[in-house]
């Protein structure tokens, strides 16, 4: 029996993607390069140290100035890294549906779409902010996927305490910004950030160690144990919450402050000493529990930041 080709009307009835739906799924495609929701997080730092500088509210407009050209920096970053990561995110399960990945998005266009972003936000940081926020954006952008991207995640189970680095700038910027210069409270500020990192990061890694073992990325807990992994996280943990309590003085916070520290830096080291407790117990089975650590972090840097805030605000 021979087919029937179908008659041009027929073709006409083949439902296609509207012009306007294309449109809708390149944006889309474009915007999940800039990884917003690791963005916002990145804002979570930026705005309590520029009151905390300012000992109040600073201005409508240096605020959004410098929100909107960290937000362009923090995604023009992200889209950097997975253009440069495209191999890698090809092969683990859980970051093969990034657009560079599935080629929706060419790494061309990627990269050039990056380039356009990191030039719109330091050209915010100059005209709107100063110099010195401009300068720290741009050395944070290169140092995450220069060093952190390109140098180090690939040769060392360092890497991610090295390249969060990038992750802790947004602190200082907000300092900068509405100081022009530098000072000891958002030295601390960074270095709370720098801290939180590994016990932040770990556990993810912990959980989707076969997916970094297969991409071949040295991370911590691909090349040790979860005890080692554990004990390391637990370290850090203690030295974040030891800096998160000198702050408190040298910031020259009040009660709001210190009970949001005590209590989140007390649940979080409890954290942290169960999921060493588990690593012992359960050896490399304690990656399927280290994930409460994971989102509890998140909550943590959140609730100890919005209380920076919270404290200049409402205390003075």
């Amino acid at each position: 029996m021979t087919s029937v080709e179908p008659s041009p009307v027929d073709r006409r009835r083949v439902p296609t993607p509207s012009r306007l739906a294309r449109v809708r799924d390149v944006v889309a495609s474009y915007v999940s390069l800039m990884k917003l929701r690791v963005v916002e997080l990145l804002l979570i730092t930026t705005l309590p140290a520029m009151v905390l500088a300012e000992r109040g509210l600073p201005s409508l407009g240096l605020v959004a100035a410098t929100l909107v050209a960290g937000t362009l920096a923090g995604g023009s970053a992200h889209a950097f890294n997975q253009v440069l990561e495209r191999d890698i995110d090809a092969v683990m399960h859980r970051t093969r549906r990034r657009p560079v990945a599935r080629s929706v998005v060419g790494p061309y266009p990627a990269f050039a779409f990056a380039s356009v972003l990191l030039a719109a936000s330091v050209a915010i940081m100059l005209a709107w902010v100063n110099a010195l926020a401009a300068a720290l954006t741009i050395a944070a952008n290169l140092f995450y996927v220069l060093v952190y991207t390109m140098l180090l995640k690939r040769r060392t189970s360092q890497n991610i305490v090295w390249g969060g680095v990038a992750g802790c700038v947004p602190t200082l910027i907000g300092w900068a910004a509405v100081t022009g210069t530098l000072d000891w409270p958002p030295v601390l500020l960074f270095l709370v950030v720098f801290f939180w990192t590994p016990p932040h990061y770990w556990p993810l890694a912990m959980r989707y160690r076969d997916d970094y073992a297969r991409a071949g990325i040295p991370m911590l807990p691909v090349v040790a144990s979860s005890r080692t992994v554990a004990l390391q996280i637990l370290l850090y943990s203690w030295a974040m919450v030891a800096t998160t309590l000198v702050l408190w003085p040298v910031a020259d916070l009040g009660w709001i402050f210190g009970l949001a520290a005590v209590l989140t830096g007390a649940w979080f080291l409890i954290e942290a000493h169960r999921l060493y407790g588990r690593a012992r117990r359960a050896g490399d089975g304690a990656g399927l529990t280290a994930m409460r650590l994971f989102h509890g972090s998140i909550t943590y840097l959140t609730v100890v930041f919005v209380a920076v805030m919270a404290d200049i605000l409402v205390l003075g």
